[in-house]
């Protein structure tokens, strides 16, 4: 097993500096030198993971995990561009091993093709939808034009449930508008072209620098979005059955990580900045704070997946009931083994 930070990370001089102070003040990794729950475990049966990679701030933890990864014993840590793709898809389909996706459009890739497994919650919040002048609230929505990257993908599904929150049929009451990159959605609704757009960081934030409308929603704060969780940890099922000690390094991982981004916000913005994540670490640092990283400790996983279950299924976007999702897609043991590990 490594017992040294992988280079890349903690490269000489600052950045080495930076990240043994992090350490030092961050709980999730304090520890994680030594990690001696994992030491007491069997080996993972693979020391090669593939992870879904996406330049968005709140999946700090993905890409703050890679030292942790590599003192659980993993040799190579592998983060692959999907390229737009749809981080679930690419479970199923054997492209990567893990990724952190959004809770309800996963559960409509579920549906199309049930190759993976949620194994956790990350964190609540993140996602920000604005509107125009013509748009005050989510049912002002109806008849307006909303860009989305595509059907199935995160802002299309997590439009739509808001949608059905409020009873609006999301296929027929609202005119969606396809656009590449979600760059470009947020371009089109500064120009005037739609009324209304969802946005991740850092598109909130650019959004309000440039003073372009206003939030309707912030699902970091407002309910009933804030009691959920947005992204969650998903492995592919193949990976998760052959390979049990592995997926739980990983999910520890990951856990420890997201504990970083609550204790240290700060050095955990700079450390994305010095492995080319983002370029602007105050930004970075402001998305942090916000965002509740120590849910995973107390919010019930399958709450989150009954929610958006309902909300999909009422307006015919999910054919399966929420229990049917819950009993074919979850496995909370790994995540309940580590709340009780990880309860300090």
């Amino acid at each position: 097993m490594l017992t040294q930070p992988h280079p890349s990370l903690v490269a000489p001089g600052t950045r080495r500096r930076r990240f043994l102070k992090a350490m030092a003040a961050g709980a999730a990794l304090s520890g994680a030198g030594a990690i001696p729950d994992a030491q007491a475990e069997p080996p993972p049966e693979i020391r090669r993971v593939r992870i879904q990679t996406d330049p968005i701030v709140c999946l700090a933890p993905q890409f703050l995990a890679k030292t942790l990864l590599e003192l659980e014993g993993f040799e190579s840590v592998e983060y692959v561009d999907l390229k737009g793709s749809l981080g679930p898809k690419a479970l199923s389909n054997g492209v990567v091993d893990f990724t952190i996706w959004d809770a309800a459009s996963s559960l409509t890739a579920f549906e199309a093709n049930p190759g993976f497994v949620f194994l956790a919650g990350l964190h609540a919040g993140c996602w920000e939808l604005f509107g125009n002048d013509r748009v005050r609230v989510i049912r002002d929505l109806e008849g307006k034009r909303i860009a989305i990257r595509g059907f199935g993908d995160t802002d299309h599904v997590l439009i739509s449930s808001m949608l059905a929150y409020v009873g609006i049929d999301p296929s027929a009451a609202v005119q969606w508008v396809q656009v590449p990159t979600y760059r470009e959605g947020r371009a089109r609704f500064a120009a005037g072209e739609v009324d209304a757009v969802l946005c991740s960081p850092p598109g909130p934030q650019e959004l309000r620098a440039r003073r372009v409308g206003h939030v309707i929603v912030n699902s970091t704060v407002d309910r009933p979005w804030a009691h959920y969780y947005c992204c969650m940890i998903e492995a592919s099922r193949t990976f998760a059955t052959q390979y049990p000690s592995a997926t739980k390094r990983v999910v520890r991982a990951f856990l420890k990580a997201a504990d970083f981004c609550a204790d240290a916000p700060a050095e955990a913005a700079r450390l994305l900045v010095a492995e080319k994540r983002t370029g602007d670490a105050r930004a970075a640092e402001e998305v942090l704070r916000s965002l509740p990283y120590r849910a995973w400790r107390d919010v019930l996983p399958e709450d989150t997946l009954r929610f958006f279950a309902l909300r999909l299924h009422d307006v015919g976007m999910l054919r399966m009931t929420p229990n049917e999702i819950l009993v074919q897609s979850t496995d909370w043991r790994i995540l309940n083994a580590l709340r009780q590990e990880l309860r300090g």
